[in-house]
């Protein structure tokens, strides 16, 4: 009976749950956003799939999925999944907890995830309590929080987990949860009548900022509040939107990653000669609540670190305007504080005074050591995620000044300033008006060079010395040709990469060590190479190992796809078949590397050219040569390749470079050659008698330890993927390789 009372209660929790509660993503499947952690192919993905998840702390701005995350991992899962919010919990509840994983995994071998949401308002006690639990597996934990955990979490939990940093929706996912909450009969609106205007939606998402609580509770509360019309319809204009969602909020913890950041932001912009962005983040501040002397105090620190002798009146600005603060206080003390910003961002730089502190350094004779990512303040999550990195510093180019990027993305080009065209400010409107053209093209270009890092874990040696010994198994020349096959390729850290037609670990062995959060796929030239392979990598833990392909998961892209001497064995029909399942294979930033290596002087050729051989066999080498000759001069592969794929849209460049070296005939070599399926034989047999072929297969085996010359020109095929990516509903086929 009370199981009963119990389901019945359920379900009128269910009913009544609100609408964002309601239309959480179940599986993996419905889930919106994350694509650079949770895409096909990518690390977390392959981890909740195999039900492998280890110690993770999902970091992120509310309504951005974290919760709903852990609650998929919990239906994805073979572990038992409970769950505590450490507003509610202490060390009680820890202790229950810990006690029921011991029981389970004692008498029953079963493992025990524990989600814990908002672990960072755990005081240290309490996250101390958890530690020797995660520590000797007891426990994994899942942690979600706002907060910037390398500030707010135990240092030690932190090092033991993989930290995913999980960023605000794009406007197209926010409006795809809009459509399915309309459409869904039983956890939506989709029983009712429910007409949303194009306006209404767009002001819905846009105010929204990346939170789909804050969406779905808008639209909630639009639908419920609104009588429907003689027609039974509801319908949503702009102005019940607006009545529903009428102010953005602006996330800021006076104490947490947002105040470091926008004042890390702020000073940067006015260091960077950018009036338009020192207002935003100034604006930005301000409508937070920051303290005004907090603010007052980072300005005439940078009057003196950025401005100094360049321009003596920048300190007495600054003091003039906090003081005219102090007296006239808010509202019309926002003017004096604009003006010390602008005054700022505008005047001459120069940090001559930084001489000063090389004389303290001298006399102590010691040493010491959503903002965009390079704003951000470094000193906490740069080695973990990468913050700061790429920022430019002004000092350390010409005038002071360098076109880079100050503005949020979607705020670039914004103009908050327009300076006069008399005095002192006409005296810069010229120069401005050049810094803010050379600024909009600097931020395409820093957006392309520089990916948001998005995730961080515990150092592995295990696969730190494998890729030592692998690389160390190689011969000096070949490694020499994967270093010029990977040579200037920027990875990004959640980046997939496909290598084609692979006999050994070689070419893989760069991006596994470069892209532990996305992953390898390994396509083996054959059975054999496949087995082979597969022994090679039973050393490594299955997330981490390269995927020999057998089969993609839906949907999976690559960043990179890599391949030495690719499409040998491919007619014209074949080829166009493939480089058409590869362009469908590459992601809309992709890039393809194939480096091929040509013979100049064939086999024949080449041991012709020895003094050792007799008039005989120089009778029958000399027979072949010319044929070879032939077969080597035919317009080469890699030309047709070009062609093919600049067709497909592809920006296609080579490199090409000469190598001369000796090759000592052995069993092995003569094998290659001679072998009833390699290509030389192949061409051999269709020009020459069956008894022919045999003797010169004889006579080289009969040279087996003397050295011939050989002379290769390489050639390294690079192209970028210049498409537009496919637009979502349209059809298409998942691309398929031979």
């Amino acid at each position: 009976m009370s199981d009963l009372f119990s389901h019945r209660g359920e379900q009128l929790r269910q009913g009544l749950a609100p609408l964002a509660d309601r239309m959480r993503p179940r599986i993996l499947e419905e889930f919106q956003g994350q694509e650079e952690i949770l895409g096909p192919g990518r690390l977390l993905r392959r981890a909740i799939t195999a039900d492998r998840v280890g110690n993770l702390i999902l970091h992120g701005p509310p309504g951005v999925g974290k919760t709903t995350l852990a609650r998929i991992i919990a239906a994805s899962t073979r572990a038992h999944f409970s769950s505590i919010n450490a507003v509610l919990a202490g060390v009680k509840e820890l202790r229950i907890a810990v006690d029921d994983a011991k029981r389970r995994l004692d008498q029953h071998g079963l493992r025990s995830i524990l989600f814990i949401d908002e672990v960072h308002r755990f005081n240290s006690a309490q996250q101390d309590a958890l530690l020797p639990w995660v520590e000797n597996g007891t426990l994994t934990l899942i942690g979600a929080t706002t907060e910037n955990p390398y500030f707010e979490v135990n240092k030690a939990l932190v090092s033991r987990s993989r930290l995913f940093r999980m960023l605000p929706l794009e406007a197209r996912h926010l409006q795809e949860l809009l459509l399915r909450a309309l459409r869904d009969p039983e956890r939506g609106y989709g029983s009712r009548k429910v007409v949303l205007s194009n306006d209404a939606c767009r002001h819905l998402v846009d105010v929204a900022g990346g939170d789909a609580r804050s969406l779905l509770n808008a639209l909630e509360l639009a639908v419920e509040t609104t009588p429907p019309d003689a027609d039974g319809a509801i319908t949503i204009d702009l102005a019940i939107a607006e009545e529903s969602i009428q102010q953005r909020a602006v996330l800021y913890d006076k104490q947490g990653d947002a105040h470091f950041d926008t004042i890390s932001a702020f000073i940067k912009s006015l260091r960077g000669s950018d009036p338009d962005a020192a207002l935003f983040w100034l604006a930005r501040m301000v409508e937070a609540g920051e303290n005004p002397r907090f603010i007052f105090r980072r300005m005439l620190i940078s009057a003196g670190e950025d401005i100094g002798l360049a321009d003596p009146q920048a300190m007495v600005v600054v003091e003039a305007c906090a003081a005219a603060f102090e007296r006239v206080g808010l509202p019309e003390g926002l003017y004096p504080m604009a003006q010390a910003a602008l005054y700022l961002a505008s005047t001459e730089k120069s940090n001559s005074l930084l001489g000063f502190f090389d004389a303290l350094k001298s006399v102590k004779a010691t040493s010491q050591q959503t903002v965009p990512s390079h704003l951000r303040d470094a000193n906490r999550d740069r080695q973990a995620f990468g913050d700061g990195v790429g920022y430019r510093y002004p000092h350390a180019y010409a005038e002071h000044w360098v076109a880079q990027q100050y503005l949020p993305n979607q705020l670039q080009g914004e103009v908050f300033w327009q300076p006069g065209a008399l005095g002192w400010e006409g005296q810069r409107r010229e120069r401005m008006q050049q810094r803010r053209a050379a600024q909009l093209a600097a931020a395409a270009e820093n957006e392309a060079e520089l990916g948001t890092v998005l995730s961080s874990g515990p150092e592995d040696p295990t696969l730190n010395r494998w890729l030592q010994r692998q690389l160390g198994a190689e011969g000096k020349r070949l490694d020499g040709l994967r270093q010029r096959l990977w040579h200037s390729a920027h990875w990004q850290r959640h980046d997939r990469v496909l290598i084609l037609e692979a006999r050994s670990l070689l070419w893989a062995l760069d991006p596994l060590a470069a892209t532990p959060e996305g992953g390898v796929v390994i396509q083996a030239a054959s059975a054999d190479d496949a087995e082979r392979l597969t022994a090679q990598l039973q050393v490594l833990d299955s997330l981490r190992q390269p995927r020999l392909l057998d089969q993609l998961e839906p949907g999976e892209r690559f960043e990179w796809i890599a391949a030495r001497h690719p499409f040998r064995h491919c007619n014209a029909a074949e080829l166009h078949q493939q480089l058409d399942a590869l362009t469908a294979l590459a992601s809309p930033t992709a890039e393809l590397r194939f480096l091929f290596s040509r013979p100049q002087l064939g086999p024949a050729g080449a041991l012709l050219a020895l003094a050792q051989t007799s008039p005989a066999e120089r009778e029958l080498l000399a027979q072949v040569a010319p044929l070879e000759q032939a077969w080597l001069t035919t317009p080469p592969e890699p030309l047709a390749l070009e062609q093919l794929l600049a067709q497909r849209g592809w920006q296609v460049q080579s490199q090409h470079w000469g190598e001369r070296l000796e090759l000592e005939v052995n069993a092995g070599l003569v094998e290659r050659w001679f072998s009833p399926t390699s290509s030389y034989r192949i061409q051999l047999d269709q020009l020459l008698k069956p008894h022919q072929v045999q003797q010169i297969a004889q006579l080289f085996q009969q040279h087996q330890g003397e050295r011939i010359p050989q002379e290769l020109r390489h050639q390294l095929c690079m192209a970028k993927q210049q498409q537009a990516p496919a637009m979502p509903g349209q059809n298409h086929r998942e691309p398929r390789l031979a």
